[in-house]
């Protein structure tokens, strides 16, 4: 049949719940659960296998810029009522939190997850913080907590700095203290800081910035203490819409990917990857899609396919090697504003009860044997659903609708 034919792509499920429109979407707990944030504080944790809320929470009074996970069971969330928390919610601990949606009217009291660490950050720039690991070496104490699980891997955290808009500063949790800051160029008119991306490696701390003005730079701290030192600036995206919207840092980590109010998405190098000191590189390529206000690029974490959320309701999927569209996803009728990835694993790698050998013991009670049987039957019945919603290859999108689709590609 000529794909011309073919019906257009449906989404496998939808996600009804939010009353407001959807900021940030985020799969963890090894694809178990989806996170999903909107524009008036709340948070919902829902069950991929069940399709339902399990933990339900208003975590911001405003409106919520981007939601990350830590470890296990932590949960990071930016609004934009100046805060930036983090909240320890583990499989556990949902029992206890509430289920009702917002789109339900829940009370105004509604039970939280324990709040851990509170910071007070920027956000007037409308900037999503950015997170990756401290590479920094650990004392002794901390590895062998960290070892042990009792404790997640230090991270360090990037946000628009708290007074001068186009400067960045970088936290460290769980200390909460602030590691580095750099500077707004004075030399150079970027505006704000409107996208931000960071990965630390060893005591090398490399930062990814996009600003107001379509400009997108990178900046390398060789060492703890050190001066930031500003590998490659470049303007790709053009008038009259020139702000970056998102970025995203290649799994390969030798390139990023940066989508803008026009219609332009460009992968730009990370020479310090490379070994390149200085250089005024450009872009690797530079794409004009004809489709403007595409945000939300996310990367899935094989590196093949990136995904954009579009101002125009559409959902779009490009390779990464080639950049060209593979796929567009229409279903909302009004913009959506933000993707996520499940991360791609391995059918092999998820283990059920099935796969554990149980020895027959003698029992004279066939009715305790029976019901055993049963508990059992169930209980594989249930790791089943979940290893088949951790292995699907999720595509969750959220809109200003306020719902979110879920869409099983590639």
């Amino acid at each position: 049949m000529s794909s011309e034919l073919l019906p257009p792509a449906q989404p496998s499920f939808v996600l009804r719940g939010h009353s407001a429109q959807v900021h940030a979407v985020r799969f963890i707990q090894g694809n178990t659960r989806l996170l999903s944030a909107d524009a008036e504080g709340w948070l919902v944790s829902w069950s991929l296998a069940s399709k339902r809320p399990v933990a339900v929470w208003r975590a911001h009074s405003n409106a919520i810029l981007g939601i990350g996970s830590w470890g296990q069971d932590r949960i990071i969330t930016h609004g934009r009522d100046s805060k930036l928390a983090v909240w320890q919610l583990d499989l556990a601990d949902e029992e206890a939190i509430g289920k009702t949606l917002p789109v339900d009217n829940p009370p105004a009291s509604t039970p939280q997850p324990w709040l851990l660490h509170m910071l007070t950050v920027n956000t007037l720039n409308f900037c999503s913080f950015a997170m990756c690991l401290d590479g920094m070496p650990q004392s002794y104490t901390m590895h062998a907590a960290i070892k042990a699980r009792k404790h997640p891997p230090p991270i360090l955290i990037a946000v628009p700095n708290t007074i001068d808009s186009g400067g960045i500063d970088i936290y460290q949790l769980p200390s909460e203290s602030r590691a580095a800051m750099i500077h707004a160029d004075r030399n150079m008119t970027t505006g704000m800081v409107m996208a931000l991306d960071v990965q630390a490696e060893s005591t090398r701390l490399q930062v990814i910035a996009g600003y107001e003005s379509g400009h997108t730079m990178v900046f390398v701290q060789s060492d703890p203490g050190a001066q930031f030192q500003r590998l490659y600036c470049s303007q790709p995206h053009s008038q009259p819409s020139l702000l970056v919207l998102s970025m995203a840092i290649l799994p390969s980590r030798d390139c990023y990917m940066t989508s803008s109010a026009d219609a332009i998405i460009a992968k730009h190098p990370l020479p310090a990857v490379q070994g390149i000191w200085k250089t005024e590189l450009k872009p690797f390529k530079v794409v004009q899609t004809k489709h403007a206000g595409q945000q939300g690029l996310q990367i899935r974490s094989d590196g093949k396919i990136f995904a954009t959320a579009g101002w125009d309701a559409r959902v779009r999927v490009y390779s990464s090697k080639t950049m060209k569209e593979l796929a567009v996803l229409k279903w909302h009728k009004v913009g959506c504003y933000t993707t996520t990835f499940a991360e791609v694993v391995s059918c092999c790698c998820i283990k059920t009860e099935e796969d554990v050998p149980v020895k027959q013991e003698d029992t004279e009670d066939q009715d305790e044997k029976s019901m055993l049987h049963h508990t059992a039957a169930v209980s594989i019945v249930q790791q089943r659903r979940d290893a088949k919603a951790q292995s699907t290859h999720w595509l969750a999108a959220g809109s200003k609708d306020g719902k979110i689709s879920l869409w099983d590609i590639y």
